[in-house]
């Protein structure tokens, strides 16, 4: 184990907290709960600001696989703190494969990718390709973090709703990133719904979820109930 790992899994266990290991445990079924320390999101992201203003930052982002649940989150933490676009894109391409569950995949969002949306989308084309679950959940989060606002293009409802998958956590962003639409840009992703372009299962999920959305007037609700297939 290099002088970096050994340290930082040094930090990582003084932080531990073993409630929250258990309760963390729990909302991961893909993941070992011996491989989960039971650290708090919190003092990961304090630990990653104070880590990445040291040249050893770059030698942990070189370290694939790790052992920890806790060490991949600190890895997607340091990636955000990477101020260079491309190489974001480079340590988020290398980091993907290695991404075993929901909770890591999601917590990764570069704020520098704001600034660069029209490559952004691009490289999201080639992610929504991949055969790796969290890739391909990525590539959605990505579109749901970043497009649904003044970036929004039609294109991207399609692309999504030809995403096709048997993998819970890929369906289960879909259905996400549709009932987030249905909140944002209602008119254009509504027909996606009438239509029942999206899996049963993912259709009815995007509903459910778009119910539970506050930001869903209580008359749009009613009508997306209709919406639901038997």
């Amino acid at each position: 184990m290099s002088n970096v790992e050994e340290e930082i899994r040094h930090r990582l266990f003084e932080l531990q907290d073993l409630k929250y290991k258990e309760f963390a445990s729990k909302l991961m079924p893909t993941v070992n709960p011996e491989t989960v320390i039971g650290v708090r999101t919190p003092d990961l992201r304090k630990l990653a600001r104070e880590f990445s203003k040291r040249p050893e930052a770059l030698e942990f982002l070189k370290i694939l696989p790790h052992a920890y649940y806790e060490e991949n989150n600190l890895h997607g933490f340091l990636i955000e703190t990477i101020k260079d676009y491309n190489a974001v894109v480079a340590a988020v391409d290398e980091f993907l494969p290695y991404i075993d569950n929901w909770a890591t995949c999601d917590l990764i969002s570069p704020k520098i990718f704001k600034k660069h949306l029209p490559e952004l989308f691009e490289k999201i084309k080639v992610w929504l390709l991949s055969d790796r679950t969290y890739t391909v959940r990525f590539g959605i989060g990505m579109l749901m973090s970043f497009y649904l606002d003044d970036a929004f293009r039609q294109e991207m409802l399609e692309l999504v709703a030809g995403v096709r998958s048997d993998e819970y956590y890929v369906n289960m962003m879909i259905a996400w990133y549709f009932a987030t639409a249905l909140a944002k840009q209602y008119e254009a992703s509504l027909s996606y719904i009438q239509e029942q372009r999206l899996e049963k299962w993912t259709h009815n999920k995007a509903i459910q979820k778009a119910i539970e959305s506050y930001r869903i007037s209580d008359e749009t609700k009613t009508y997306l109930r209709t919406l639901k297939v038997k």
